[in-house]
């Protein structure tokens, strides 16, 4: 079965759209700045991809996640041509922290707690109408395990059109956390290059609707042709090569593909030691064999690790780099690590690419593991 993504909308540290937003990649442009959301002198890194939205007064304020995912939604629905009304319309939103950052500011007594605002349901209602909500909280793989449960559900009946999401903002916790963890302090996430020090976090939301390829008349934005999942709790930080491998392979296999008919691969590409080196490895022996080694990308590096909604963020990408013909480049590579030798690197954006079969990796803590295999909509 083949899917339809109808409508896209995304709002990141580089962009307030889709569309903004790829031309920000294509252009090299980061959203890497000075910490704004709290003190830096509690940290040894001090930049973040933040989205600056924040009042005048420079003071962060709740609800942050749950307005981007808003906008973000909109946005898809008004690409798909749909009302604003989403009642009995699956809403499956993928996330790593909900409102925890709101959460924070209340424990700081910088903002009242509201606790239903700190789930996505009632502002979903309130805003949609939205009756049927889901969180995958499958860490930095959520929106791509939200993909997977929304195709299943219209693949056995369950409903005819989802709404996918993906949303998070900056906690404060969650930062001091992973930047205890790494045993380098980044000024940047540099992907693939061997002066890579670690991840930097990134905020942002991002929305699709899908649809059953089924003929139903509406604009197409591209196609959803296999979701792979799998969680192989190996290791809490540490990813596991062959089970990567193994998610690789079920998510070509259900999207009906081979090796050979993937063109790009949209990394996860963290800039962490660890999840580059296996993800590249693992790549390397999936595509053992092929003539050409595929284009790789990570958007990360301009974008921040978004977290929940990071691997919708790179699909969305990849629909608009199939319909421009355009790869972004991976911002801040200098040396590529001997285990991305062979695959095409864009230095500089790259264009008039012929894509059409465009893989997307995202792999979360705990082996949380997920990988979508789209396409672009046929004329």
């Amino acid at each position: 079965m083949i899917w339809d993504i109808t409508g896209i909308g995304a709002v990141s540290s580089i962009g307030g759209d889709p569309e903004e937003i790829f031309a920000a990649l294509c252009a090299g442009r980061s959203g890497l700045a000075e910490l704004r959301a709290f003190d830096r002198g509690r940290f040894r890194a001090t930049r973040a991809y933040e989205i600056d939205d924040r009042p005048a007064s420079g003071l962060d304020e709740p609800g942050r996640a749950t307005r981007w995912l808003c906008a973000a939604i909109r946005q898809a629905l008004d690409g798909a041509g749909l009302d604003h009304d989403l009642t009995g319309i699956p809403v499956l939103v993928g996330t790593t922290f909900r409102e925890q950052r709101s959460a924070e500011l209340w424990w700081r007594g910088r903002a009242p707690l509201e606790p239903a605002g700190l789930y996505f349901g009632p502002a979903l209602r309130s805003e949609f109408g939205a009756s049927v909500t889901y969180t995958p909280a499958s860490a930095c793989a959520a929106s791509l395990y939200g993909l997977a449960m929304a195709t299943d559900l219209i693949a056995l009946g369950l409903a005819e059109t989802a709404v996918v999401a993906g949303t998070d903002a900056i906690p404060e916790s969650a930062f001091g956390a992973i930047d205890r963890v790494q045993n380098r302090t980044p000024q940047a996430l540099r992907p693939l290059d061997r002066d890579r020090s670690g991840m930097l976090m990134g905020e942002g939301a991002v929305a699709v609707v899908v649809r059953a390829a089924d003929g139903h008349g509406g604009p197409v934005a591209g196609r959803v042709r296999g979701v792979g999942v799998n969680c192989d709790g190996h290791h809490a930080t540490r990813p596991s090569g062959a089970s990567i491998g193994r998610v690789i392979r079920d998510a070509h296999g259900r999207a009906g593909v081979k090796a050979d008919d993937i063109d790009l691969v949209m990394l996860h590409g963290t800039g962490t030691p660890l999840n580059d080196v296996t993800e590249m490895a693992a790549l390397a022996e999936v595509f053992a064999g092929r003539e050409a080694l595929p284009y790789v990308t990570a958007i990360k590096s301009m974008t921040g690790h978004t977290c929940g909604g990071s691997g919708l963020l790179s699909l969305v990408t990849a629909l608009l780099a199939i319909r421009r013909g355009r790869i972004p480049p991976i911002a801040g590579l200098v040396s590529p690590i001997d285990e991305a030798a062979g695959f095409g690197i864009p230095v500089g954006c790259v264009t008039g690419a012929e894509l059409r079969t465009v893989q997307v990796d995202a792999f979360g803590f705990g082996g949380l593991n997920a990988v979508a295999v789209v396409e672009g909509a046929t004329p």
